[in-house]
C-alpha cells in the first residue's frame, strides 16, 4: 500500500490593500478532519480524493490545511509563521509517504516573503527528500515562481475563469501524480514568461480570447506525452518581483515539444494583449446612466473593491456617486464595516440607527459615509455559498435599510463572486433597481443574464482594473500596460527533476 500526503495552503492577496491579514483569517483543519471537510466539498482536494480513493493500493493521508476565508491584504509575518509551522510539522510527521499533493493558490504574499508557496515547497522538499514526487495545483491567477518549479515535479492550473473547474483541477493533478508514482513518467516543464498584466471580459474562458488559449493547453494535455498545460495570467494586485504572465507546458520527457508549445502560446497571448484589458466607465457617468435607466435592474460592478481579489471591501464610492447623481431607486450593496455591525447588534433588530458605513479600513481611499435607517436583520454570518455549497463566514453581519439603500454589512470580507451573501440575508438582487457587485466576474446566470444594464465602474480601490492607477513598484519592469514600448522576446526556461525509476511503456513493461 502506497501513501499520498495531502496539504493545502490558499490565499489570494492584494498588496495594495493596506489592511493586513492574519492567521485568524484562515480556516485550519488537520489529519482526518482535512480529508472529511473536502469529501463533500467542491474544491481541488475533493477532486484529488476522487482519484486517490479509486486507485488500487493507494491511501490518501490528511496533513494540514489552511484556507483563507477570503482574499485579503498582505499576510503578516507572524501569521505566516504560524501557518507555515503547522504545514511543515505535518510534512515532518509524514516524511515517509510515497508522494505528496499540495493544493495552493499561487498569489499569497507575506511581509518579508514574496513567494510563500515557494518557501513551503522548498522546505517540504528538504523534508521528504529528492525522490518523493510532489505535484501542486494552482490558480491561474497564481504567480509562478522559479522556486515553485524547482521543487515541484509538476504544476497543474485551473482551465476556467470564472473558476468552475476546482474539482477537475484536483483530479488532473492527482492523475498526474499517480502516473509519476506508478508509470514512471518524467515531467519536464517549459515556462515562457510574458511581460503583461491583463484584466477584463476577454479572460472569461467560455466567451473570451483566453478560452482559445486554454483550448490549446487542453489539446496538449490530451496528447500522448502531454501531462499538464495552461496559462498563468497572475494576479495584477499582488505586486511582487515575479509578477507577470506565463505560458506553461509539462511534457513526459520531451523538453523540445514543451518548449515549442509554450513559446507559441506565449507569442499568441502577447499579440492580443491590448484586447485583454477591461474597458471602464467613469464613476460619475456610471451613476448618471443608472439614473437614466428605466428598463430594470442595473448592475454596477465595482471590481476595484473585489474582496475575492484581495480588496478591503469597505468602499462606499459607488453609493456616494449614486447619492450625488440623485438616484431614487432601491439600491442593494455589500460593505465591510465591523464597527457599524457592532452598533447594529447593540441597537437590535427593528431599531433605528444613525451611523457611518465604509471608509474605516482602507482609509487611504475612502471616508465614512453617513447612514440613517433601521436594523432589519442580524446574523452570525455563516452560510453555504451558491457556487459549491462550502460554508463561508462573513463574521457578525447586519442588514441595514435606509430610505433607498439596503446594505449587507459584514465584520470581515467574504467572497462576492456569486449572490450567496445577499440570499443568506434575505435579499434578492432581482427586487432592486441597482445592485453593487464587488467582483470582476460572476457566472452569467447570477447577474448578467437577467439584468437590464451592466456597468463596469472605474472606482477607486486596491483591485482596480485600471492597473496603471495602482502604483506598482516591485514587479518586473517594463511591463504592459504599466509602461510604454514594452518588447517581448520569448525565452524558454526548462525545469525537470528526472529522478524516478524505470519508465513504463504502453504495454506495461519497463523500458
Amino acid at each position: 500500500m502506497q501513501t499520498v500526503l495531502i496539504c493545502e495552503c490558499k490565499q489570494e492577496v492584494s498588496t495594495f490593500n493596506p489592511v493586513p491579514s492574519h492567521a485568524s483569517d484562515f480556516a485550519v483543519s488537520q489529519g482526518d478532519d482535512l480529508i472529511a471537510s473536502h469529501r463533500l466539498g467542491g474544491r481541488e482536494v475533493r477532486g484529488a480524493l476522487n482519484v486517490f480513493d479509486t486507485t488500487p493500493d493507494l491511501t490518501a493521508i490528511g496533513g494540514y490545511g489552511a484556507r483563507a476565508f477570503s482574499s485579503a491584504g498582505t499576510l503578516t509575518a507572524g501569521g505566516f509563521a504560524e501557518l507555515a509551522n503547522g504545514f511543515l510539522d505535518a510534512v515532518r510527521r509524514h516524511r515517509d509517504v510515497d508522494a505528496v499533493y499540495f493544493a495552493m493558490h499561487g498569489a499569497m504574499a507575506v511581509e518579508g516573503e514574496d513567494d510563500p508557496e515557494g518557501h513551503l515547497l522548498a522546505a517540504s522538499r528538504e523534508i521528504v527528500g529528492e525522490d518523493v514526487p510532489i505535484v501542486v495545483s494552482l490558480d491561474l491567477h497564481g504567480i509562478l515562481t522559479d522556486r515553485i518549479l524547482e521543487h515541484a515535479d509538476a504544476v497543474v492550473t485551473y482551465h476556467t475563469y470564472p473558476h468552475v473547474d476546482f474539482v477537475s483541477t484536483g483530479e488532473r493533478a492527482a492523475r498526474l501524480l499517480v502516473r509519476v508514482l506508478r508509470e514512471g513518467v518524467r515531467p519536464v516543464t517549459a515556462k515562457v514568461s510574458v511581460p503583461a498584466l491583463v484584466r477584463g471580459d476577454e479572460l472569461i474562458t467560455e466567451t473570451g480570447l483566453l478560452g482559445g488559449f486554454i483550448g490549446r493547453a487542453q489539446e496538449f494535455e490530451a496528447s500522448a506525452d502531454g501531462l499538464s498545460a495552461g496559462i498563468f495570467i497572475g494576479n495584477p494586485f499582488t505586486d511582487v518581483a515575479a509578477l507577470q504572465s506565463h505560458a506553461v507546458f509539462v511534457s513526459d520527457g520531451d523538453p523540445e515539444r514543451a518548449a515549442t508549445e509554450a513559446t507559441r502560446l506565449a507569442e499568441s497571448f502577447w499579440a492580443v494583449r491590448e484586447r485583454l484589458q477591461q474597458p471602464l466607465i467613469e464613476l460619475g457617468e456610471a451613476a448618471a446612466r443608472a439614473v437614466a435607466n428605466e428598463a430594470g435592474t442595473v448592475i454596477l460592478t465595482d471590481a476595484a473593491d473585489a474582496t475575492s481579489s484581495g480588496a478591503s471591501g469597505d468602499s462606499n464610492a459607488v453609493l456616494l456617486a449614486l447619492r450625488e447623481a440623485g438616484f431614487k431607486g432601491r439600491v442593494l450593496a455589500p460593505i465591510v464595516d465591523p464597527r457599524a455591525v457592532e452598533e447594529a447588534f447593540a441597537a437590535g433588530v427593528g431599531a433605528a440607527i444613525s451611523t457611518t458605513v465604509g471608509g474605516r479600513m482602507d482609509t487611504e481611499r475612502f471616508t465614512p459615509m453617513p447612514f440613517t435607517g433601521r436594523v432589519h436583520l442580524l446574523s452570525e454570518g455563516r452560510f453555504p455559498n451558491e457556487s459549491d455549497g462550502m460554508i463561508w463566514s462573513s463574521g457578525a453581519t447586519a442588514v441595514l435599510i435606509g430610505t433607498t439603500e439596503t446594505l449587507v454589512v459584514t465584520s470581515r470580507s467574504v467572497s462576492l463572486f456569486d449572490r450567496s451573501l445577499f440570499y443568506a440575508h434575505g435579499q434578492d438582487p432581482r427586487s432592486f433597481d441597482a445592485v453593487v457587485v464587488k467582483s470582476p466576474h460572476c457566472q452569467p446566470s447570477f447577474f448578467i443574464e437577467w439584468t437590464a444594464l451592466s456597468l463596469n465602474v472605474d472606482a477607486p480601490g486596491s483591485t482596480s482594473a485600471n492597473l496603471p492607477s495602482l502604483g506598482h513598484t516591485r514587479c518586473v519592469r517594463p511591463i504592459f500596460p504599466l509602461d510604454r514600448d514594452v518588447s517581448f522576446i520569448p525565452r524558454v526556461q526548462l525545469f525537470s527533476r528526472r529522478r524516478f525509476g524505470p519508465r513504463i511503456d504502453r504495454a506495461g513493461d519497463p523500458e
